[in-house]
């Protein structure tokens, strides 16, 4: 492995954030903050615990799992599409770099910026909420292989759009529902049966039950089953950017 490409591209990407740490790091927090403002503290001592564990504290995996999706995706699409968008891909495909470098860098990049925020949010919520961690090691797994994943997503998106409004169609009309709809703000346990079933259809389900139980040991779903979904989509998402690279599939326009 070329390891002065990758680490050129990645320093490269990492730079870029530090050049727009208010829109990268500041932002999201702030926002993310909102929420457990108000939900937390304001409207959750007025909530039932759920399955003992306080409204605030409930919603704090799933509100990182939030923003962790959307800016996996968004840092990991726009790092790609922008060099295609102005033609300096073509620098990068002339040079002997790989295609798994390639990967490795964008990717790399935009999942370690995403569990940076991550963790800063984590950092966060515990001045507005108690909260506990009871699996720290699988809190930190589930945080790096839904990042990876989301960030390989990113990847394939910003392959995909020929435009900037297309980089922003999948994450705003597919994954913000789907997280909005995947028990970030309440237990799918809640649902009547014949709903419950349908959530099951929903990827996110198990990326926050399995998160969630990271922090409190409870889950909507078999934490086995949240992982091997986890990394069902990890391996799809690897095929997908392997097929990109093998057919070239618009990389050059």
């Amino acid at each position: 492995m070329n390891l002065h490409a990758v680490s050129a591209i990645y320093c490269f990407e990492m730079a870029r954030a530090g050049r727009t740490l208010l829109q990268s790091i500041v932002s999201p927090v702030i926002s993310t903050s909102l929420y457990f403002v108000v939900f937390g503290a304001a409207i959750g001592p007025r909530m039932a615990e759920i399955d003992g564990v306080s409204y605030g504290a409930f919603l704090v995996p799933g509100l990182i799992m939030l923003t962790l999706l959307t800016h996996s995706i968004s840092n990991a699409s726009f790092g790609i599409y922008f060099p295609r968008f102005v033609g300096t891909i073509y620098e990068v495909l002339s040079a002997p770099v790989s295609p798994m470098e390639i990967v490795v860098s964008y990717v790399g990049a935009a999942a370690t910026k995403s569990i940076i925020l991550g963790l800063i949010i984590l950092a966060t919520a515990a001045l507005f909420v108690p909260l506990r961690v009871e699996h720290p090691f699988w809190m930190l797994a589930f945080l790096v292989l839904t990042a990876v994943t989301f960030s390989l997503l990113g990847f394939v998106i910003g392959i995909w759009a020929d435009n900037f409004e297309k980089l922003q169609l999948v994450p705003l009309l597919v994954v913000t529902p789907l997280t909005f709809l995947g028990g970030s703000f309440y237990s799918i346990d809640m649902l009547p049966p014949f709903w419950r079933a349908v959530s099951l259809f929903n990827p996110v389900v198990y990326l926050v039950s399995g998160f969630r139980w990271s922090f409190y040991g409870i889950s909507d779903v078999n934490i086995t089953v949240s992982v091997a979904m986890t990394l069902a989509f990890l391996v799809l998402c690897l095929a997908v950017v392997s097929w990109i690279f093998r057919t070239g599939y618009r990389l050059k326009t």
